[in-house]
């Protein structure tokens, strides 16, 4: 399974719609916040992935989409995704990686301090994708594939 993660778009529809377009194959989409109106434009342009993206609600956002989400992928793998405010993610991955578990999380995803990040901490991959369209780490902006498969996950950033 491949699954396309997205934050901090920040109104970049043109970066969000590139990464989307050279992934239009993949299993799941998520977006960690911050991008509630080019996420609503992408899914008119691209309805046949609709069943397939989900969202979170950002510190930015004001509509009402959830502020986290879990999902079962396969059998041993489940994924835990907020934006991460709420987790204190710029201070500390602690509360984030013990509310995944909690949860019967070993996959955490977030986003926020537009950072990128891909780390396996306390048994639980945790990855932030940085930002989309203005990243604050002085590397170019990005996004982050996590492939879980029988054999394991495997969590990557690829900048753009």
């Amino acid at each position: 399974m491949r699954i396309i993660v997205i934050s901090d778009t920040h109104q970049n529809y043109l970066n969000l719609k590139e990464i989307i377009s050279q992934h239009l194959d993949a299993d799941l989409f998520l977006h960690l916040g911050d991008g509630e109106s080019e996420c609503t434009l992408l899914l008119m342009q691209f309805p046949e992935i609709t069943d397939r993206f989900h969202n979170v609600k950002g510190n930015c956002d004001f509509e009402s989409l959830p502020l986290e989400l879990s999902l079962d992928l396969m059998p041993g793998h489940r994924l835990f995704a907020t934006h991460g405010h709420r987790y204190g993610v710029k201070s500390s991955l602690t509360p984030l990686i013990r509310a995944a578990r909690e949860d019967g999380c070993d996959i955490a995803l977030y986003g926020h301090t537009h950072q990128s990040k891909s780390v396996y901490e306390d048994g639980v991959y945790v990855l932030n994708p940085g930002s989309a369209s203005c990243p604050r780490d002085g590397n170019p902006p990005s996004y982050g594939i996590v492939d879980v498969t029988t054999a394991g996950v495997i969590t990557n950033v690829v900048f753009i």
